[in-house]
């Protein structure tokens, strides 16, 4: 059984930094490409990092030089650091694996954790 769960969120005033966690279990983590996303009230779902699992690493121009994405595939761990938060960032944030394989692709969803900046 897949699992991902995610953890560091919380509350944190505008210029704050958050360290978000998501271990993952049931996968052969680092062959999976590992992507943050975050869902804002009335908004939709959006990307906000990925990581491959050859390390190439991109970002979402909302986030470029405020937010490092890493992973540690001995804890089958993804991490996103976020600094410089903005009342803008304030969304649950949801970590995804990733892969294809000759079956199709593969998806996996954690349950989310909740990020709040306060101006």
């Amino acid at each position: 059984q897949v699992q991902l769960v995610e953890s560091g969120g919380g509350l944190v005033q505008a210029g704050g930094s958050l360290r978000l966690s998501c271990a993952a279990s049931g996968i052969i983590f680092s062959f999976y490409t590992m992507g943050w996303y975050r869902q804002a009230p009335g908004k939709q779902r959006e990307l906000v990092a990925t990581i491959f699992s050859g390390s190439r690493i991109s970002y979402a121009d909302s986030v470029k030089g405020r937010f490092t994405i890493s992973r540690d595939n001995a804890k089958n761990t993804v991490y996103l650091q976020m600094i410089s938060l903005k009342p803008e960032d304030t969304a649950v944030y949801y970590c995804n694996a990733h892969r294809v394989l000759g079956t199709g692709e593969h998806d996996y969803w954690g349950q989310g954790t909740q990020v709040t900046v306060s101006s």
